[in-house]
């Protein structure tokens, strides 16, 4: 089985810097998984890019994930392709890609992940944290209480998955998530907007390296 990094970057870009512009910055600083994820382009010109970010990402020994594209996360030599609530469904994906590449999807829901888990995903992504402009239809915020709740049952109901939690994360706001029993965390502008992103990406991980005490339950 693959194993799942506990830190995912998720591209982003602005007027003043390209989705690899942010995927290099979050290399350099020390990123191991990205997840290439570009709305609103044509399908040729999100392969072109991923192309290109599959390079990048070989040069640093990383892994590139390619959001919502089946064929081109085949196309582009990606280790894995990342869906989202409205994408094709993980079943699908599954026997399109075979069992070589990665397959994560985006869940709002216990319900979401059970369903996921029994396609198949080899993890989830579980959010929004809080809200985001990164995301259009954003999905409920789920907040630490919704957090906290959903990995309750997903302990309760033996779902050995990894859960990715996703969704205007901060820095500050590691500690009290990881308490929740959430495997990992995906982060996109904490990371991009960083003065220094190595310092950040040391803290993230050594933050992710540090044991859960116990799932919690908030009121």
């Amino acid at each position: 089985m693959n194993t799942i990094d506990k830190l995912h970057y998720i591209s982003q870009q602005s007027l003043t810097f390209s989705h690899l512009d942010a995927i290099k910055k979050a290399l350099q600083a020390g990123c191991k998984w990205i997840q290439l994820r570009i709305k609103d382009e044509s399908a040729e010109d999100v392969s072109e890019i991923a192309s290109k970010a599959r390079v990048l990402c070989e040069s640093f020994q990383a892994r590139l994930i390619i959001n919502d594209y089946a064929d081109i996360a085949l196309k582009s030599g990606a280790d894995g392709l990342h869906l989202g609530e409205h994408d094709l469904p993980v079943h699908q994906a599954r026997q399109l890609l075979g069992g070589r590449l990665i397959i994560g999807a985006t869940a709002n829901t216990f319900e979401q992940i059970v369903r996921h888990a029994q396609d198949g995903a080899d993890y989830i992504g579980l959010g929004p944290y809080r809200f985001t402009s990164t995301k259009k239809n954003l999905s409920p915020v789920l907040g630490l209480d919704g957090y906290a709740r959903i990995m309750e049952q997903v302990n309760a109901a033996k779902i050995h998955i990894p859960v990715i939690a996703i969704g205007g994360i901060l820095t500050e706001d590691l500690p009290a998530i990881l308490q929740t029993g959430i495997y990992g965390v995906a982060l996109s502008g904490a990371i991009t907007n960083a003065a220094d992103g190595a310092v950040t990406v040391k803290f993230i991980k050594q933050a992710l390296s540090v044991p859960a005490l116990k799932s919690v339950h908030l009121n």
